[in-house]
């Protein structure tokens, strides 16, 4: 009579090998949206933002009265329009976003093109704005509060000139079927232009409406 060894009943419940749970916690991790070297520079661009920031709100406490008053000769109506406008464009960029994805890459340079058009009607707003300050005279060196604000309006306008150009450019490339397998580079270029759209969406309270 031949005896069979015991079988371990526990073998069957035994967890997964490390490398099997790695792997499966390494297919569920997602990576940034885009290019890592376009995060960076995202970094220091909303670092360089943020110092003038703090540096405008410690200059206003200590001229509080020439901030008001010069603040209520801005054009809030624009402000609040501007605001819109770039909010929208973001959303325009999310929908361009996941049209790529799914292998739309014309839906998705339209949709790019949608907020090309809201940021251009953001940049003829500014510049009318621009233009009634200088017509009233008005510089960066009228008071400190102008120079915070002529300089942060404008240094955020290059930022939306920018993106445009970059949108623009992923546009194409999108249209062209460029991004048919490797989507980054329209992540990329939307990540930017969020960046911009944050940037106004504390600039304009900032500026334009808090006391």
């Amino acid at each position: 009579m031949v005896l069979s060894s015991p079988v371990n009943t526990q073998a069957a419940t035994l967890p997964p090998a490390a490398g099997t749970g790695k792997k499966n916690n390494a297919g569920d991790q997602r990576a940034l949206p885009g290019d890592l070297a376009m995060w960076f520079f995202i970094l220091a661009e909303l670092t360089v933002f943020g110092i003038f920031f703090i540096a405008y709100a410690i200059t206003r406490t200590r001229q509080i009265d020439i901030f008001n008053s010069s603040q209520l000769q801005l054009d809030r109506s624009s402000g609040f329009i501007n605001t819109l406008l770039l909010i929208t464009s973001s959303y325009f960029a999310v929908r361009a976003v996941a049209a790529i994805q799914k292998g739309n890459g014309k839906t998705c340079a339209k949709w790019l093109l949608a907020a090309i058009a809201c940021g251009a009607c953001f940049v003829v707003l500014k510049l009318l704005e621009f233009v009634a300050k200088y017509d009233a005279g008005i510089s960066m060196s009228t008071n400190t509060f102008y120079m915070f604000y002529l300089f942060l309006a404008f240094f955020h306008f290059m930022h939306v000139i920018l993106g445009m150009i970059i949108l623009a450019a992923v546009a194409l490339n999108a249209w062209q079927g460029a991004y048919a397998v490797d989507h980054n580079g329209v992540e990329t270029g939307t990540a930017y232009w969020h960046m911009v759209d944050l940037v106004w969406i504390i600039l304009f309270p900032l500026i334009y409406v808090l006391h």
